[in-house]
């Protein structure tokens, strides 16, 4: 590349990396909002976390155009195409993100002022700030191009899994021990899976931080606790 070139593309990975911090901290804002909606039964916050899902869902179409502007014009190999493609999937990963705090945004809605057990909010809580923690971390990894970091977070998957199984196991004795908890318990279930897929959407873009670094996907499996099998009721006792 020229001179000129190579610094037209800086330009352009730049505006895309920006544009990728930022959908960063837009969806970590609906996570925190819609776990508050949830909480404390309020339908107002629930609707701004809905509303707020257009602007994440326009920044991925920003980095997808940009991505494939930048292809186009500049012709990136090797290590430039790997920023670009992994920037793309990052940006995937985050609109995926910003749809599964909307979701919890519309159970909280449905639920509406319902109270539940303050140990499951508790649990709730726990799962829900780890998974803030760790996309605070991999976006993080990215921005700044820590890979170790990136590592870290991938690694940390099982802790999630863990805490949805916990949290599981605890609705569903909820549900049992009162059947006029069963739909409100539902909903509950759907909240903590949908902060479960959150933390794998998550690793998602740690293993796209270490395509962008590393050229390949990391070695050996993603560390994960299996989800406790839905047709089986025995395996919740």
């Amino acid at each position: 590349m020229t001179q000129h070139t190579t610094t037209a593309f800086d330009s352009d990975l730049r505006e895309i990396g920006d544009a990728i911090v930022d959908m960063g901290a837009r969806t970590q804002k609906q996570i925190v909002e819609a776990f508050d909606a949830l909480v404390q039964g309020n339908a107002r916050l629930a609707q701004s976390v809905r509303v707020a899902d257009a602007a994440v869902d326009g920044l991925q179409q920003d980095v997808e155009m940009k991505a494939i502007g930048t292809i186009a014009r500049r012709q990136p190999l090797a290590a430039d195409l790997r920023e670009i493609v992994g920037a793309l999937r990052i940006a995937i990963d985050l609109e995926r993100i910003g749809d599964l705090a909307v979701n919890i945004a519309k159970r909280a809605e449905q639920i509406g002022d319902e109270k539940w057990a303050d140990d499951i909010t508790v649990s709730l809580k726990a799962m829900t700030e780890r998974v803030l923690g760790q996309l605070r971390r991999v976006i993080d990894s990215y921005a700044r191009r820590d890979l170790e970091e990136a590592l870290g977070v991938w690694a940390s998957d099982e802790e999630v899994d863990a805490l949805h199984n916990s949290i599981f196991r605890q609705l569903l004795t909820y549900m049992m021990e009162d059947p006029g908890n069963i739909s409100l318990g539902m909903h509950l279930l759907f909240c903590a899976k949908n902060i479960e897929r959150i933390g794998d959407h998550t690793t998602n873009i740690a293993e796209s931080v270490h395509y962008i670094m590393q050229g390949g996907a990391i070695p050996g499996e993603r560390p994960k606790i299996s989800a406790i099998p839905v047709n089986n009721p025995a395996a919740y006792h």
